[in-house]
C-alpha cells in the first residue's frame, strides 16, 4: 500500500497515517490479514519518529482496525470492525474509491490533491435557485420551498438562468431538468423535485361529499384545470365547484358562501376571511426532505457529524 505524510501540515503525522491505513481497508488495498510495516521500517522509511508510528498503530487496534500479533508483527483484522457504515467511515469509503479511482486512471496524486483543493475553495451554496418558465408556478414552488427550509430561494426562467451559477443550487421539475442541465456548465449539480401524489391528497375527501360546495382557486392556470379534471374523475358534482382564477380581479367573490377552498400555498395567503383553506402542496415529501438534507448538509458544522 502507498503511503503519503505531509509535513507542517494542520493534520498531524499520526492522523494521517491512521486514516490512510483506514481508507486502505475499506477500499480492499489492505486485505484482512495483511501484516503491515513494522514501526521501525515506517520510521526509518518515512523519516518519521517511531513515537508517532507506534501511537498510530495503537489508535489503530483500540478502533479495531488492525491487531497485534506477538513476536510477529501488526496485522489487518479478518473483520471491519462493528459501526463501519457510520457516517463518518461512510465518508472514508467514498474517499478511497475517490482515490482507487484516480489509479486506475493514471491520475498521479499531485492532480487529485490539486483538484480536490479547487473543490474545496469554491463558494459553499448560499441559496436555491429555481429554475421554471411558468412564471405562476415559480411562484408557488419558491413560496413552498421556502415553507420548507430556511434558506434564501431565487428563481428564474430556463432562458434568463446564469451560465455559471456560482453560490447557488438550480431546482427544477422532472419535466425541466434536460433543458436546464443543457443551459448549465456540464457537470453542475442539480436537484430535480418530485410533485406530490394527486390521489394521497385527495384521499381524506373522498368519497365526494354530497351537497358540499367547494372552491377551488390559483393563480395558476393549470392548477384550476387540473383540479377541474381530477376532482370531476373523483365524483364530485360539477355544480358543486367553485372556480376563481386569482389574477382576474374580484376572484374572492363568493368565497365565503363554499365549505372550504382548495388552493395553493400562495392563493392561501390571499383568501378572504372566513375562508376555509386547504392548500394543495405541489412538491412531494421526499422533495420536501431532500431540500432539507441539502441545507443541512451545506449548513451543519463539522463538530456535529
Amino acid at each position: 500500500m502507498q503511503l503519503w505524510f505531509a509535513r507542517g501540515s494542520e493534520v498531524t503525522i499520526r492522523e494521517q497515517l491512521v486514516t490512510q491505513v483506514i481508507l486502505g481497508i475499506l477500499s480492499d488495498d489492505l486485505a484482512p490479514g495483511q501484516r503491515l510495516p513494522s514501526t521501525r521500517e515506517l520510521a526509518r522509511r518515512f523519516r518519521l519518529h517511531p513515537n508517532t508510528v507506534s501511537a498510530g498503530y495503537r489508535q489503530l487496534e483500540q478502533e479495531r482496525w488492525v491487531e497485534f500479533r506477538h513476536g510477529s508483527g501488526v496485522y489487518v483484522r479478518s473483520q471491519k470492525p462493528e459501526g463501519s457504515h457510520s457516517s463518518s467511515l461512510a465518508l472514508d469509503q467514498l474517499i478511497a474509491k475517490l482515490f482507487r479511482s484516480a489509479r486506475e486512471l493514471g491520475a498521479p496524486l499531485s492532480t487529485v490533491r490539486s483538484r480536490l483543493r479547487q473543490w474545496l475553495e469554491l463558494q459553499p451554496p448560499d441559496h436555491f435557485l429555481l429554475i421554471e418558465p411558468d412564471e405562476e408556478l415559480r411562484r408557488i414552488l419558491a413560496a413552498e420551498i421556502g415553507q420548507a427550509v430556511a434558506f434564501p430561494v431565487q428563481s428564474c426562467d430556463v432562458l434568463d438562468c446564469p451560465k455559471t451559477p456560482d453560490g447557488a443550487i438550480p431546482v427544477v421539475l422532472p419535466n425541466r431538468a434536460a433543458a436546464v442541465r443543457q443551459a448549465l456548465p456540464e457537470g453542475t449539480d442539480v436537484l430535480t423535485l418530485q410533485v406530490r401524489s394527486v390521489p394521497t391528497s385527495l384521499a381524506g375527501w373522498l368519497p365526494a361529499p354530497s351537497g358540499t360546495l367547494l372552491g377551488i382557486a390559483s393563480g395558476w392556470p393549470n392548477f384550476l384545470k387540473l383540479a377541474r379534471t381530477i376532482l370531476h374523475a373523483a365524483g364530485f358534482h360539477p355544480d358543486a365547484l367553485v372556480f376563481r382564477d386569482a389574477r382576474k380581479a374580484n376572484w374572492q367573490r363568493g368565497l365565503q358562501q363554499t365549505a372550504a377552498v382548495v388552493c395553493d400555498s400562495v392563493t392561501a395567503t390571499l383568501l378572504p376571511a372566513g375562508c376555509r383553506a386547504i392548500p394543495f402542496p405541489l412538491l412531494s415529501e421526499s422533495s420536501i426532505v431532500e431540500l432539507r438534507r441539502y441545507v443541512e448538509f451545506i449548513t451543519r458544522p463539522i463538530e456535529s457529524l
